[in-house]
């Protein structure tokens, strides 16, 4: 080992002020903890293992790589074609290359990683958040946080335990103009704001009827499902297809309406619900796609507000002009956010009354990097948190939070319920069916612990 890295290690090793461990049903050793609170040099850069490198992970991996105080440092992938194009990129952008450690848990070993960067479908991102945190890392975990609302909760329960720096993908809490109209709004711009409408719309194919098929050999999909109970290998699964199966994934509505109800919860400022209801379905296909293509969750508050999402996966017609955004309703006007890091103020009469045009480019549609300039803000709010212990902007206590607005809204379209909710908790209160989609089953020996 050369120099530079024991000096690295030693500068760890001295900083560190307790252990701890967690293990998945003895699938994983356990690993030993680091500090969270040590100070790294000026010019030390944050190490990162990125993983989950196809779609998002790819995009990540080269704007961390681009940030002067980070080095994308190992690229965890199942998919081997993937982690090759990852670390081809990359190492274009830093000048240095990648390593390639196909198992994200090995990377969890290294004393040179400091955070882990999740990328990977959403049935591993709280699992894979707190093996992290156990392991001694920070964690920068894309939205949703969690699978379902107690993965979220054994999420948060880690970040208390182990107080590492988790950030949620919620990147729109780091967009300037974005946290400039929010804060008009808390300001009191339109008055208090009681309605939030939040969007999103596509035109998704159909993804069909898949088959079943041998599991290419540039696949691990053992590893893949990782957590999840073994389900056979099929055609039209991986890699973006996962997202409409309830078994992986969590719907349009925690793929991308997680994103706007979070802006929509922020700016009412408001926790957790006393009532959501859901309507929707599969309307446009018949396929293997379970999840709604066409959804509209209303959550209540006790505050006197309402939140309601829509989701439209196969009907791209805008709102407010573009395909993503929320408007917030008040007692003297409305405030408009749409996609692209711009806002607008509208008086009772709709005029208006300011308006914040983009300072960026954004392609909503775009699968992978839609925002990577603004995107940056984030990344270095999470770098700069490590390294100088400055407040999250999108911190995994919110993050929890908004991501359980959004499963509720899954948990009563599923179980067809309006559900009531204890508003100091965000618990369901008096439904045994409804409460079935609380948690999942695992596979036996992958069952997450704190």
């Amino acid at each position: 080992m050369n120099n530079k890295s024991d000096s690295r290690r030693d500068f760890i090793k001295k900083t560190v002020t307790g252990a701890a461990a967690l293990s998945f049903g003895g699938v994983l050793p356990a690993f030993s903890a680091s500090s969270y609170a040590r100070i790294m040099g000026a010019n030390e850069r944050v190490r990162l293992a990125v993983m989950g490198v196809n779609s998002r992970g790819l995009a990540l991996s080269n704007n961390f790589a681009a940030q002067k105080n980070c080095e994308v440092y190992n690229i965890c992938d199942v998919d081997s074609r993937a982690a090759q194009i990852c670390i081809d990129s990359v190492r274009k952008i830093q000048n240095s290359s990648p390593k390639a450690v196909p198992d994200f848990r090995k990377a969890l070993e290294d004393k040179d990683v400091d955070a882990l960067v999740v990328a990977a479908p959403d049935h591993w991102h709280a699992p894979a958040a707190i093996l992290a945190s156990a392991a001694g890392k920070h964690v920068y975990l894309e939205k949703p946080c969690s699978h379902n609302p107690n993965e979220g909760e054994l999420l948060v329960a880690a970040a208390l335990k182990y107080k590492n720096v988790i950030q949620m993908g919620n990147q729109r809490r780091s967009w300037p103009n974005v946290v400039k109209g929010i804060g008009e709004l808390h300001a009191g711009v339109i008055g208090r704001p009681y309605f939030a409408k939040t969007w999103y719309t596509n035109n998704r194919p159909s993804i069909g009827i898949g088959k079943a098929a041998p599991v290419p050999a540039w696949l691990d999909y053992d590893l893949w499902q990782g957590p999840a109970p073994r389900m056979p290998y099929k055609d039209n699964l991986i890699h973006y297809n996962w997202h409409w199966h309830w078994h992986w994934g969590t719907g349009e509505a925690l793929n991308n309406g997680t994103h706007m109800v979070d802006l929509a919860r922020w700016g009412l400022g408001v926790d957790y619900p006393t009532k959501v209801s859901s309507s929707g379905g599969r309307y446009r296909y018949q396929d293997d796609w379970e999840t709604p293509d066409t959804q509209v969750i209303t959550m209540e508050f006790a505050n006197r507000s309402t939140i309601a999402w829509e989701g439209r996966s196969c009907n791209p017609y805008p709102m407010e002009g573009d395909s993503v955004g929320v408007i917030f309703y008040g007692e003297n006007g409305s405030l408009v956010i749409t996609g692209g890091n711009a806002y607008t103020i509208y008086d009772l009469k709709n005029k208006i009354i300011n308006q914040v045009k983009a300072t960026s480019v954004v392609n909503t549609s775009s699968l992978t990097s839609p925002s990577q300039q603004l995107d940056a803000f984030h990344l270095q709010n999470f770098v700069e948190a490590i390294k100088d212990g400055k407040a999250l902007n999108a911190d995994i206590f919110g993050g929890h939070k908004s991501t359980l607005l959004v499963q509720l809204g899954n948990i009563a379209q599923r179980s067809g319920k309006t559900l009531n909710i204890d508003p100091s908790n965000g618990h369901i209160k008096n439904d045994k069916d409804a409460m079935k989609f609380w948690k999942r089953d695992y596979q036996k020996g992958w069952e997450p612990r704190v």
